[in-house]
């Protein structure tokens, strides 16, 4: 420490010309390696007790109580959130509240995961009896088996840490981290023991980038009855350009008299047009217009279509029925609309 900080005034300003890089480099990458020699260390404890804690939870009729004071409580929301995003309901709860009218927040239904590092954390150990009296199991995360709430508990995971990774040994670092993974652990436990699949984490995160990608369907972005672009194979070039003005897609779909779809004219089909000197008024877009088109179904996943356009490099997609009848349409902006991408 001393390399980095020895000529530093402790509340004044750094000399960054005084900065020891190499040092400060190097205790980067020892952090980094304590910590990680401290999740390491928990896997030879992931056994009966791990097990244990995972059954009552997934025993649990009403919901994971996750509560911690100072930085164990900061890991603790992150535990809870976790497990709620991950098909185990759950919440965090201060436990210096709790004394104070939120114990009311508990339940005989529920199961509380408390976290301490030292095991004997005051304000934990107040409302201990309370839960007790309330029957509800206690799972306990502490860094010292042998402290009062780890032997009070209906299971205790054991997450203590050789040492910290602060130079001083004071500020929580390796032993929040191993607290994190092991809340990591329980939760992914859990949600693989529950079958907890894809749609289910989509329903649990509708607001997100991924919510949208799993769920998000054609049929929900695609432009359909008056805003949806189209024409004859009859019909001549210059309609061609007013109904593409006028829809903003930059394409149209070409459909014959029952709505089957027979083609597709593009921006860059009118620039190839353009180029071979094709007379609007009297040249017909059957003639001119992309025939292979890419066609897809509204119930497949937005995703999945703008995977299309991508492999294909298209600007656009024909939305079709069982029948291949135009029923929608949709290019790129609607993708990045919709936060597809």
């Amino acid at each position: 420490m001393s390399a980095i900080a020895s000529d530093f005034p402790s509340d004044g300003e750094i000399d960054l010309k005084k900065v020891d890089w190499d040092s400060l480099l190097a205790l980067g990458v020892t952090v980094l390696e304590t910590e990680a020699k401290a999740v390491t260390a928990l896997i030879p404890r992931v056994g009966p007790d791990f097990a244990k804690a995972c059954e009552l939870m997934l025993s649990c009729k009403g919901r994971v109580v996750v509560t911690g004071m100072g930085k164990s409580g900061h890991i603790a929301r992150k535990i809870a959130a976790t497990l709620a995003s991950a098909g185990t309901p759950a919440f965090f709860l201060h436990p210096g509240e709790a004394s104070h009218g939120d114990l009311g927040m508990i339940t005989t239904t529920d199961v509380v995961l408390a976290l301490s590092n030292s095991g004997d954390t005051v304000e934990l150990m107040t409302i201990l009896p309370l839960i007790r009296r309330l029957g509800a199991p206690l799972i306990a995360l502490t860094g010292n088996p042998r402290s009062r709430i780890a032997q009070e508990a209906t299971v205790n995971l054991d997450v203590s840490v050789a040492e910290e990774a602060c130079p001083l040994g004071l500020a929580p670092t390796a032993s929040t981290t191993a607290a994190l993974a092991m809340g990591d652990a329980l939760a992914i436990a859990l949600l693989q023991a529950k079958g907890f699949g894809v749609d289910d984490f989509a329903r649990s995160h509708p607001g997100g980038r991924l919510g949208r990608r799993l769920l998000i369907r054609v049929r929900d972005i695609m432009h359909t009855g008056d805003q949806l672009p189209k024409v004859p194979p009859t019909a001549a070039l210059s309609e061609v350009l007013m109904e593409m003005t006028a829809k903003t897609l930059g394409m149209t779909a070409v459909v014959a008299d029952d709505g089957s779809v027979r083609g597709i004219f593009t921006d860059g089909d009118l620039r190839r047009a353009l180029d071979a000197k094709a007379d609007p008024s009297t040249t017909a877009i059957a003639d001119i217009m992309t025939h292979d088109c890419v066609t897809v179904s509204g119930e497949m996943l937005a995703a999945e279509g703008l995977n299309l356009i991508e492999k294909n490099q298209i600007n656009g997609l024909l939305v079709v029925d069982e029948n291949q009848r135009l029923v929608g349409a949709l290019n790129l902006m609607d993708f990045v609309r919709a936060g597809i991408m």
